[in-house]
């Protein structure tokens, strides 16, 4: 039985309806022209003047030879070929086909040299085209940015991008598989000065469109970094809205006054490590405790007034099956986390080279991360739940209208490629716990209604009219959570994009512990589930690169992600270009850095939380999937198995050589045998004294 309220709400979204038909009529005439905004050099963009990439399939696109891009990165870190190659050629590219076969959405592509690859891209043709469909287009074309948009095919062309990555240290205080970074493996230390660090941050809000960003201190592990409070204290004063960590949470958990340290500096959102529940669940990560680390360090900074986002990559039969105890671990706790990121696993750093059997078997993608949602918490329909992440910049765009000519900085927009990202936004209620998909009550409509808004360019008072006719026409309150009331909609919206000016809290650097109790004090809490897929060699698309909205700022000028991780592999070249010291070197002069590896357990001075768990969760172990099929997890477990199956192979043929030579009496095999040819890579190079500390 409903509640009387929805009964007066249904009846106002049949009035609204009706009003919507007469205001959109009359606001379509004669609309207005876009204004040029004081962070940008060119008009805001009407929606049908956005760009969107070649779309559906079959379709062509430009990818690379996985082995090409190997060979070619090698020799420009050893120092056979200039790094100006990568400017003005286009090193390792082939071009790849995407189409369907026997129920999955497929990449396909062939070398002349190195011969065929594929790999899956989808296993729901249907939830890939959904996706696409909704794709509103790309941001507004990247100007007054040539400083740092200078990388040949690779370079950023849209936006301003949504995060902005500095990557503090390459040093790291766990040994991870998978690690995208080869941290703590490559023989040599790449660490950001101070100087270097305030140089990228300055130059991120140079150029244009100049959007509020957040910036995320990455690694290795940012809190490593000497500078790392320095750093979150300059970003804030420069100007960055969210100030963001991605970190393992170890020094968070050891060091309540370091919690409070960050958080007095100006951390917002840290972006913690998080791959399952339990200590069972985190035992690929090879730390006795780690789940206990995650809990505490949960703990300590959500007490300090920072919100805490877990970031989970999702490996095939590693850990699938946490998806949905990790979704339940948020609702059990609506006041502590708000959003989760799930990171399907990307194939490079210590994974670039795995074997087709143990890639197939791990892959993961978009689709099966809606799937698994589904299927494992019965929440969310794939193809009306969940949209590419992109699609919320139809809603920045109304934003950026609303708050006029003279505002110094655009609003966070997302135009990446559909198929980089993808969100499934649930209205919990934090009372209850009761959750329910906002698209299961609000009509995805709602996108279309509010760029017909935007287009005509009127003025602050008619664009919120249209906005909240717009909402309560698409709102249907008979399928909203049991006390979600229509204001409460409205003022979501308000409280998201600042529209109407009233106080929800502050959220930028000005923000103080009573803004951060004002913003909890809300009962329900948007939950966002989001999926961001960062590619590998194998799935590589210069389209997606083009559109990054995660670039990377370095030394040598702001880099998509995936083409700083993967493609031609950037990060290789720049951090052995821009070296701190060798690894030895370093150790010389500051001493190793202590790391939690081989099993060993971080010490704690407390294990107490007052976060909801799920006992079954706990209980449930590790994931044995490819245990059962005979296939090896990690890298460093595939190597060993490679290394194993060598020895045996040549005991074999040592064995059978003794037996033709003894027993058949074989000439041949009585000839004195030819020197045992040597694999690069099986065994140390001499004089190569990098030490790893793996205590």
């Amino acid at each position: 039985m409903h509640k009387p309220i929805k009964y007066v709400e249904k009846g106002l979204t049949y009035v609204a309806r009706g009003a919507w038909a007469v205001f959109d009529t009359l606001n379509q005439i004669k609309p207005s022209a876009s204004f040029t905004p004081a962070w940008s050099d060119t008009p805001l963009l009407k929606s049908w003047q956005k760009v969107k990439p070649p779309l559906g399939w079959p379709r062509e696109t430009d990818s690379l030879c996985p082995t090409c891009v190997r060979e070619a990165r090698q020799a420009i870190v050893d120092g056979r070929q200039d790094v100006s190659i990568l400017l003005n050629e286009k090193v390792g590219e082939i071009k790849a086909t995407i189409l369907e076969r026997d129920g999955k959405i497929l990449m396909v592509k062939d070398c002349p040299q190195h011969g065929h690859f594929e790999d899956v891209m989808s296993i729901d043709p249907a939830f890939f085209k959904h996706l696409e469909t909704m794709f509103p287009g790309s941001d507004i074309v990247a100007h007054n940015d040539e400083a740092l948009h200078h990388h040949g095919s690779s370079t950023i062309k849209y936006g301003r991008g949504a995060v902005l990555t500095i990557d503090l240290t390459n040093r790291c205080n766990m040994m991870c598989d998978p690690c995208f970074m080869d941290a703590n493996q490559v023989g040599f230390v790449h660490e950001l000065s101070w100087e270097d660090i305030t140089t990228l941050l300055d130059n991120a809000i140079s150029i244009k469109p100049r959007r509020q960003m957040s910036v995320q201190f990455s690694g290795g592990e940012p809190t490593l970094s000497p500078y790392f409070l320095d750093a979150i204290r300059y970003a804030k004063k420069a100007g960055y809205n969210s100030v963001q960590a991605a970190t393992n949470g170890i020094e968070f958990a050891r060091s309540p006054e370091f919690a409070r340290q960050a958080a007095e500096a100006g951390l917002r959102y840290v972006y913690l490590q998080f791959d399952g529940i339990g200590n069972a669940a985190n035992s690929h990560r090879l730390v006795g405790n780690l789940f206990d680390v995650k809990l505490r360090a949960i703990e300590n900074l959500w007490s300090n007034g920072v919100d805490i986002v877990p970031v989970t990559t999702i490996v095939n039969g590693v850990n699938n099956e946490q998806v949905g105890r990790i979704i339940q671990f948020a609702l059990d706790n609506p006041r502590k986390i708000s959003f989760l990121s799930f990171q399907p696993v990307s194939f490079t750093g210590r994974d670039e080279e795995v074997t087709d059997e143990r890639r197939m078997a791990q892959r993961y993608t978009l689709s099966h991360l809606a799937h698994d949602v589904r299927d494992q918490m019965h929440l969310g329909e794939p193809t009306r739940d969940w949209f590419p992440i992109s699609f919320l910049g139809t809603f920045s765009d109304w934003a950026d209208h609303v708050r006029g000519p003279e505002t110094p900085w655009g609003n966070l927009a997302c135009g990446c490629h559909p198929n980089c990202g993808v969100g499934m936004a649930l209205m919990v209620d934090k009372e209850t716990r009761e959750a329910v998909p906002v698209t299961a009550f609000l009509s995805t409509r709602l996108s279309d209604d509010v760029a017909r808004v935007t287009d005509a360019g009127r003025g602050k008072f008619l664009s919120i009219l249209g906005m909240s006719l717009a909402l309560m026409r698409n709102y249907d309150p008979f399928k909203s959570p049991t006390h979600f009331k229509l204001t409460d909609l409205l003022q979501k919206f308000d409280k998201t994009f600042g529209a109407t000016g009233r106080d929800y809290g502050r959220v930028d650097g000005q923000r103080t512990m009573e803004d951060i109790a004002l913003r909890r004090k809300d009962r329900w809490n948007f939950l966002f589930i989001a999926g961001m897929w960062f590619q590998d060699l194998f799935n590589y698309d210069f389209r997606r690169t083009e559109r990054c909205i995660i670039p990377y700022a370095t030394q040598e000028g702001e880099i998509s992600f995936c083409a700083y991780n993967t493609g031609v592999g950037w990060r290789n070249i720049i951090e052995k270009m821009h070296m701190t010291a060798t690894l030895t070197k370093w150790y010389e002069e500051h001493g190793r850095h202590e790391i939690f590896a081989g099993g060993r357990s971080v010490q704690l001075g407390s294990t107490a939380h007052s976060l909801v768990l799920d006992n079954e969760a706990l209980a449930a172990g590790i994931q044995h999937d490819l245990d059962e099929k005979g296939i090896a997890k990690t890298a460093r477990e595939e190597k060993l198995r490679a290394r194993d199956e060598a020895k045996q192979r040549a005991e074999h043929e040592r064995m059978m050589r003794l037996y033709r030579q003894h027993v058949l009496k074989d000439p041949v095999a009585s000839a004195p045998e030819s020197p045992v040819m040597q694999i690069q890579g099986l065994a140390p190079k001499k004089g190569n004294t990098a030490v790893i500390d793996r205590s």
